[in-house]
């Protein structure tokens, strides 16, 4: 049932000049000709689905999820109870290892997350938010095989003072 709904909002939207895009359960039953994906349960939709030649937007929770702590969870504000720490951020790379070049175009980039259910100010959700922000772009916005760590760290220094200056209620760095 889900597949056949899906089908139809797909030619309905298409019909619209518009384009379908859902989470990867949509996977599930064989896709919409015209669908995209976004793959939030790992990286394996994203793979299946750029192997049948659809785009995929990757948004894994293990690197993405921003409501997950930044650190010790006694020490961070409530939240859902994983944890996704700075540097794990920074790990993410959108296309997986194992594309060839033809299914890596299917990736168009990279997505985080930020579920609010814990969440119920604005400072709770930028200090949730950043500085983790930062490093995921830099991880979706750069070639991994150019990305460094340690000088993101010495270059997050910058983005700390224009998250000051903005007063945003950024967590802490380590």
């Amino acid at each position: 049932l889900q597949s056949w709904f899906i089908r139809q909002m797909d030619d309905f939207i298409t019909r619209k000049g518009r384009r379908l895009i859902g989470w990867d359960e949509i996977l599930e039953g064989g896709l919409a000709p015209g669908a995209s994906v976004m793959s939030w349960r790992g990286m394996e939709g994203g793979i299946a689905a750029a192997r049948a030649r659809h785009d995929v937007v990757m948004a894994p929770t293990a690197w993405t999820y921003f409501d997950y702590c930044q650190g010790d969870p006694a020490t961070e504000p409530l939240n859902i109870g994983n944890s996704l720490p700075l540097s794990k951020a920074y790990e993410f790379e959108p296309i997986p290892v194992g594309l060839s070049a033809e299914e890596s175009k299917h990736i168009m980039g990279g997505q985080c997350q930020l579920w609010t259910e814990y969440m119920p100010t604005n400072r709770e959700v930028e200090y949730m938010a950043f500085p983790r922000l930062c490093a995921t772009a830099e991880a979706v916005w750069s070639q991994s095989q150019r990305r460094s760590y340690d000088d993101f760290v010495d270059r997050l220094q910058t983005h700390v003072q224009r998250l000051d200056e903005l007063e945003v209620n950024y967590r802490p760095l380590d």
